[in-house]
């Protein structure tokens, strides 16, 4: 959420609505659970004295005992009030309870704790119910939604989001100054992966309100994902001039990675993980760090990362899942279904449990993938009841486990709506060589890894399609830097590359033929003819132990479709 979240005061109403010092443990519940430890709650003190007889008047002995006395006690708290004074222990600034803690991580631009965001949307819930009209807490509402539905995996909040921000704009136009609910629109479409609405959205308040820093971490998503690394470049940048600080280190940081600059993408992430100090913004930089590690091919340092991320924020459950890839890695097989399990169970999203399903068939547990794979199912479908796009992933899972020809139709879609991100792009070629088009694929897979993105599976799909095309140099290459940039990738493709590796061989010693020109042939009348030389030539290529059906004559190649243009489809 990146809005101001404070409420609009009631006219006739003295102070805003008062947090709640607990908030619900479901955001649809408002009222939850009391404090019984709420410091503003009434107490009735008991009586001292069990008599109303008034004790009897002391002696001149007493008194002056009880006056010494009075001034040796005087001096010791005088002590003790300068000690707690120099050592700030005294009454300072009431502690900030939840709800005061997500504004505040909403008014920086900064995740907040699942537990305080709960509490946020509690505590809107019961205000807008008596302030129906109230349009800048509709949208934090909204807003709030949004972010609970893709930090808890629950797609049914998406409508609810839908609903309270048509209702924000309904109380106030946007071009009225209501620019935080067209915001919040603009993250719910990067939620459900329309990312073209999205940078209509952002587009729009970034024309009404240039300087709304809010506005460009909406319009930094959108832009990634269709593709457009200029704009997401120049959308990361002016975020930095506006917004100083740990969220804009956070964009930076995944802005390099995506180019393929890792120290740059490492450095900058580290000093996010520095400066942050709020415990949800404190796990999501150690969980950067994490995926950096294990993309590098460091899987017991990005199990460290993971660690440290879930000691910080136990609710960051998607750490547990980058700790399942990590620990497969290790070959702490038992460990990572452990995990992998207990992610699904907190966060159950679909890439999670492809994933799982991957590392089952890698066991030779086909019942169990089987379960993972129809769970997949369910959950993309109940997605896209929710209005949730996931083709991609979808697309990616019939390539490699179902229909490779569906896949290439889903892609294709993608495409034509202008999602032309790397990952859209690499699974569009890939699919295309499962479907027996390797020669037409070639240039999805291309566009992927020239984007600069360091990914093993990339390079790997490129790799095993260019040697599928005898194009055996470059597939060499692509195959080698797979396997050197995270050797352990996937528990599936991972073996399967080092094996199209092993098939190729070395290449042949001596490196390419002398490119000169032949000498003129000698004036003899009958020149001896030159001994001719066997050609070298590549070794033969195994056959892939992937499953995949005949593939027939390649097509010739189709020109590759202009870069942001969206009538060109593949």
């Amino acid at each position: 959420m990146a809005m101001d979240v404070m409420p609009q005061q009631d006219p006739e109403s003295g102070r805003p609505p008062q947090p709640s010092p607990q908030g619900p443990q479901d955001p649809l519940d408002p009222q939850g659970p009391q404090d019984p430890l709420d410091p503003q709650a009434l107490y009735v003190m008991p009586a001292e004295g069990a008599t109303a007889v008034p004790p009897p008047p002391p002696t001149l002995r007493t008194t002056l005992r009880r006056a010494a006395f009075g001034a040796v006690a005087a001096g010791v708290l005088l002590a003790g009030a300068l000690v707690a004074v120099e050592d700030g222990e005294g009454d300072g600034p009431k502690e900030p309870g939840p709800v005061e803690r997500a504004e505040a991580a909403a008014t920086a631009g900064s995740p907040a704790s699942l537990s305080d965001l709960t509490a946020l949307i509690g505590d809107r819930q019961k205000w807008v119910e008596s302030h129906p009209k109230d349009a800048p807490s509709l949208a934090t509402l909204g807003t709030a939604y949004v972010e609970w539905a893709r930090r808890s995996a629950d797609t049914a909040y998406y409508a609810r989001a839908e609903e309270t921000l048509k209702r924000s704009l309904e109380a106030r136009a946007g071009e009225r100054g209501n620019g935080e609910a067209w915001v919040g629109l603009a993250a719910l479409a990067n939620a459900r992966h329309d990312f073209l609405a999205a940078k209509r959205w952002g587009e729009t308040v970034k024309r009404q309100q240039p300087k709304a820093w809010n506005v460009y971490p909406v319009l930094i998503d959108a832009y990634t994902g269709l593709g457009d690394q200029k704009a997401a470049t120049a959308a990361t940048e002016k975020f930095g001039e506006l917004r100083k600080g740990v969220p804009a280190l956070a964009r930076t940081a995944e802005l390099y990675r995506g180019q393929g600059w890792r120290e740059d993408a490492l450095a900058t992430a580290r000093e996010a993980a520095d400066r942050a100090t709020q415990p949800a913004e404190k796990a999501e930089a150690l969980h950067r760090l994490g995926e950096l590690a294990w993309e590098r091919g460091e899987p017991e340092e990005a199990v460290a990362q993971f660690d440290a991320a879930l000691r910080t924020d136990a609710g960051h459950h998607a750490s547990l899942a980058g700790r399942a890839r990590a620990l497969v890695a290790l070959e702490r097989t038992d460990e990572a279904l452990a995990a992998y399990q207990s992610a699904l169970e907190k966060l159950p999203r679909p890439e999670y449990a492809l994933e799982l399903g991957e590392l089952y068939e890698s066991l030779g547990l086909d019942g169990d993938a089987r379960t993972q794979y129809t769970a997949l199912r369910e959950m993309v479908a109940g997605a896209k009841r929710a209005g949730v796009d996931e083709s991609l992933l979808l697309a990616r899972f019939e390539a490699d486990h179902g229909d490779p020809d569906e896949a290439v139709e889903l892609l294709r879609a993608q495409w034509r709506k202008q999602h032309r991100s790397a990952a859209v792009a690499d699974a569009l070629g890939w699919a295309l060589h499962r479907a027996g088009r390797s020669r037409e694929g070639l240039e999805y897979a291309e566009q992927a890894v020239g984007t600069g993105v360091r990914n093993a599976s990339y390079a790997y799909h490129l790799g095993v399609i260019q040697r599928e095309l005898e194009d055996y140099g470059p597939a060499r290459r692509n195959l080698e830097q797979a396997v050197r940039t995270n050797p352990a990738f996937s528990p599936l493709a991972a073996p399967l590359a080092r094996q199209a590796l092993e098939a190729l061989g070395e290449p042949p010693p001596g490196g390419p033929g002398d490119m000169q020109p032949p000498p003129p042939p000698p004036s003899a009348p009958e020149p001896k003819p030159e001994p001719k030389t066997e050609p070298k030539t590549e070794p033969k290529r195994e056959a892939e132990r992937e499953t995949k059906p005949e593939a027939p004559a390649a097509p010739s190649k189709a020109p590759a479709p202009a870069e942001g243009d969206a009538s060109k489809s593949p």
